[in-house]
């Protein structure tokens, strides 16, 4: 009995595997693309001689180049009004000191002869060789009291003493604020304010009603005798 040959068995057919040869529209001249990167170079080169926005070297230190509101370096304390150490916003709650990383900032809080608290720092130390300029303590402080700094010609002799600076030191104004970044110094001002109308608000609804409460106890206590009469 002769076998039966499955189909499904059978050797398939051939394949052709060749491709077929790129159109013409695709083939490219070699080395145009680099021919065309160094045409933008030796253009830029050229440019920077004239165009004022390509001439990107400056005479130090007899001409500084702009600074970006972005760039950040060590902190700086703001203080309003005209007195540093009388209107710095810090009141030593010691939450920058608590969350900093490196645990380069070092708070001693202010009290009188009470021991109550003055809510104000009596020593507030950075010790900027430590620091990593991360922005934390910016982010963190709830009276807008700390924000990084663009200064950055710091080097000294001494890298012990003249790298830790005190609040005489850290203390800017709010205008040194408002000329290094103006929209973020627009914004907490304007937010500052809103909160003081705010908090003025309230201390005169609340006034208005202790006045009210005052003149109703004199109102009885005037109506008392009468009606015992």
């Amino acid at each position: 009995m002769s076998p039966v040959l499955n189909k499904s068995m059978e050797s398939p057919a051939p394949t052709s595997s060749s491709s077929s040869p790129l159109p013409l529209a695709d083939w490219t001249l070699p080395g145009i693309g680099l021919l065309k990167g160094m045409a933008v170079t030796a253009t830029n080169m050229i440019q920077s001689y004239y165009r004022k926005d390509r001439m990107t070297t400056v005479q130090y230190p007899e001409e500084r180049a702009p600074i970006s509101p972005n760039f950040r370096n060590f902190p700086f304390l703001v203080y309003d009004g005209s007195d540093a150490m009388a209107g710095l916003r810090c009141t030593a709650c010691l939450i920058c000191e608590n969350e900093c990383p490196p645990k380069c900032i070092y708070i001693v809080l202010e009290r009188d002869e009470n021991g109550k608290s003055l809510k104000r720092p009596k020593v507030f130390d950075i010790d900027v060789s430590v620091c990593m300029n991360c922005g934390i303590c910016v982010e963190v402080c709830p009276f807008d009291s700390i924000y990084m700094d663009g200064e950055y010609e710091l080097s000294t002799p001494d890298r012990f003493d003249g790298l830790l600076f005190n609040k005489q030191r850290l203390a800017r104004s709010t205008d040194y604020h408002a000329q290094l970044r103006p929209l973020e110094a627009s914004e907490v001002a304007t937010r500052r304010e809103a909160e003081a109308d705010k908090k003025l608000a309230a201390q005169a609804a609340k006034a208005a009603k202790a006045n009210l409460d005052k003149q109703a106890k004199e109102q009885a206590a005037a109506e008392l005798p009468a009606a015992a009469e």
